[in-house]
C-alpha cells in the first residue's frame, strides 16, 4: 500500500521526518529517492534534529556515509548517488544491522542491496515549494509505522 503526503514547504517535510522519528526503532532503514533539490536532505535534517543530533547535516555525496553517534540512536546517513551499483566495498548490511537508523539518499541505485523490510519515500517536485511524497512500507513494522504517522 502506498501513502501520499503533500509537503507545502521545508517545515512540512521536517515535521513529517520528526513524526517518523518519534516512532523509530533499531535497524530502521529509510530509502529516499527524488530529483536534486526535492527534499531528501531536508527530511534527513528533520529526522536527525528529532534524534537529538546537533551537528549540521549535509548530504554525504563525496563521503557516501556519514555516521552520527550522539543522538538517541546512531544515524547512518548515506548518499549513494556517485556509487557504482556493483560496488561491494561498502558493508551495507553492517549499517542496516548496527542498531541505529539508516537513511539512504538515491536508494534506487542500490536497490538490490537494500533489506527486504524498509520504508521508501519518493519525492516528487510539484512547484518551487510543493512536494508530493509517495511513501511505501515494506514489512509489518513499516506498515505499523505508516499507520501511526500518516
Amino acid at each position: 500500500m502506498n501513502y501520499k503526503y503533500t509537503s507545502r514547504n521545508e517545515n512540512d517535510t521536517m515535521t513529517l521526518a520528526q513524526n517518523f522519528e518519534s516512532e523509530k526503532f533499531p535497524n530502521m532503514v529509510i530509502c529516499l529517492d527524488g530529483e536534486l533539490g526535492s527534499g531528501k536532505t531536508i527530511f534527513t535534517k528533520g529526522f536527525a534534529k528529532a534524534l537529538g543530533i546537533e551537528e549540521t547535516i549535509t548530504s554525504p555525496t563525496f563521503n557516501v556515509v556519514k555516521e552520527y553517534n550522539n543522538g538517541e540512536l546512531p544515524l547512518n546517513h548515506m548518499d549513494v548517488y556517485r556509487l557504482d551499483p556493483d560496488d561491494n566495498t561498502i558493508g551495507f548490511n553492517d549499517y542496516f544491522t548496527n542498531g541505529g537508523v539508516t537513511i539512504i539518499e538515491w536508494a534506487d541505485i542500490i536497490k538490490d542491496k537494500l533489506p527486504e523490510n524498509r520504508l521508501e519515500i519518493k519525492f516528487n517536485i510539484i512547484d518551487e515549494n510543493t512536494r508530493v511524497l509517495v511513501i511505501t512500507p515494506y514489512g509489518a513494522e513499516y506498515e505499523e509505522l505508516c499507520d501511526s504517522v500518516l
